[in-house]
């Protein structure tokens, strides 16, 4: 059953709606933090007083800007910048810039809402912030990203800072774009200031570890969810759709633990390899060639490529959305309970829709919300950070341990919230409350600022 706003927050609603018209994907997130939040209320009116909700759901501060840039035929072209600095009560903005032709305020925004309370779960002193453009990298020259990264890094570099806002990479900024905007950054600068982005390159400040935390990180908090079951991966099969960053490395642990990928996509279809996907021609595909992943199903003659249909229709135990936001749907989440699916974490921001998680939720199906599930990256980040202050670098094992750890703790914290409200086992309005009580405390803390 889906669950009802608290009467005190139905005009908090409605005054973000109609103060953010036509931003759909904020919208839904805030929704969904609103909808856990009747059992703390309760608890703590003193929120209410604050007008602490109010207050999360405004953003410190919006920046739009204009990004010029040249192509390789000498033609200008114009794109827009954004950088929303959230929430910083948890310490400097952090959170990554997503580079897609679909980016305007509204999808910024929605990053930037569940980037606090992702932040806050992880335990680590981070506030929640995002950025991005309206630029599409597929299909562009190495010169023309450079060209671009430079000019929006020359607006954005007055806004960033090691102890202010410390963006990192997301969809469509990988470490070549951050090595072009901390090339910027430095150039106008005059400041070799390692911890001002995160994503970095290993032999210029990056962590160790960082490319893999993500999609590591998703499949560990759900190793840690199966187990609540008695359940592992070993012996699972596993569905992941994207095949980009975090869905590879998902692959990745899901292997080293046992479990089967049998399916992932890309926008234009899906392959399905009962065998097992084999990483190493996706890695190949996806980071050497930029190819599609159709090409997989021309080199591994055991598989299948589907270009229509939706990858939630292949049979498993296990699903994993690692593409984008609302990517599974309430069809795709009825055709998962009926084949049997006993888990799904989100590894992408936001890909189950709010039908569909409630589908999952009422059939048992153990669900991790993305703001739990896929913070291993920004959690690693927060490490670089810590290895850019202190001018140390940490192996890989050691990283590896630590974000282990630090997963292990944001599903402790989702379960024991969840049993502390008497909501056992729902680790969506787990992560919520969890992620919002320490945020709202800390701007209790800090007045009406």
């Amino acid at each position: 059953m889906s669950p009802t706003l608290h009467p005190r927050l139905e005009p908090v609603r409605e005054t973000i709606l109609k103060r953010n018209p036509g931003e759909a994907e904020f919208h839904q997130a805030v929704d969904e933090v609103l909808m856990s939040l009747g059992p703390v209320l309760e608890r703590r009116p003193d929120y209410v007083e604050a007008s602490i909700i109010e207050r999360l759901a405004e953003p410190e501060r919006q920046i739009i800007f204009r990004v010029p840039w040249v192509d390789d035929q000498g033609r200008v072209n114009v794109n827009r910048g954004f950088r929303v600095e959230y929430n910083s009560a948890l310490g400097p903005y952090k959170g990554g810039l997503r580079f897609h032709p679909s980016v305007y305020l509204g999808i910024v925004k929605f990053l930037g809402f569940e980037q606090i309370f992702k932040n806050s779960l992880t335990g680590l002193p981070i506030g929640g912030g995002k950025g991005g453009a309206d630029f599409d990298p597929k299909g562009k020259s190495d010169a023309e990203v450079m060209r671009f990264c430079q000019s929006f890094m020359t607006e954005l570099y007055r806004h960033i800072g090691e102890y202010t806002d410390v963006p990192a990479g997301d969809i469509g900024v990988g470490g070549r774009e951050i090595g072009y905007l901390f090339g910027q950054y430095k150039r106008i600068t005059n400041r070799y200031e390692a911890g001002v982005l995160t994503g970095k390159g290993l032999s210029w400040g990056g962590a160790a570890a960082r490319t893999e935390a993500t999609g590591y990180g998703t499949v560990f908090l759900t190793q840690e969810m199966l187990a609540t079951k008695g359940r592992s991966f070993d012996g699972t099969k596993v569905v992941i759709s994207g095949s980009g960053n975090v869905a590879i490395y998902a692959a990745q642990k899901v292997a080293q633990l046992g479990g089967t990928v049998i399916a992932m996509s890309d926008s234009g279809g899906y392959v399905v390899d009962e065998k097992g996907i084999d990483l190493e021609i996706v890695r190949d595909l996806k980071e050497n060639k930029r190819a599609r992943i159709s090409e997989y199903a021309d080199l591994r003659k055991q598989s299948t490529f589907v270009a229509d249909g939706s990858i939630w229709e292949v049979a498993c135990d296990v699903a994993l959305p690692c593409a984008t936001q609302n990517e599974l749907s309430a069809d795709a989440a009825k055709t998962l309970v009926k084949n049997g699916c006993i888990a799904v974490a989100e590894g992408a921001n936001m890909p189950t829709t709010p039908d569909a998680t409630d589908i999952l939720q009422e059939a048992g199906v153990l669900f991790a919300p993305g703001k739990a599930s896929n913070c291993g990256g920004v959690a690693v980040s927060a490490l670089e950070m810590q290895q850019n202050a202190s001018r140390d670098s940490w192996s890989f094992e050691h990283t590896e341990q630590r974000l282990e750890t630090i997963m292990k703790g944001v599903f402790e914290r989702c379960q024991s919230t969840a049993d502390e409200f008497d909501v056992p086992g729902d680790y969506v309005k787990g992560a919520n409350i969890a992620g919002f009580v320490k945020v709202a405390d800390a701007m209790l803390a800090l007045g009406v600022v």
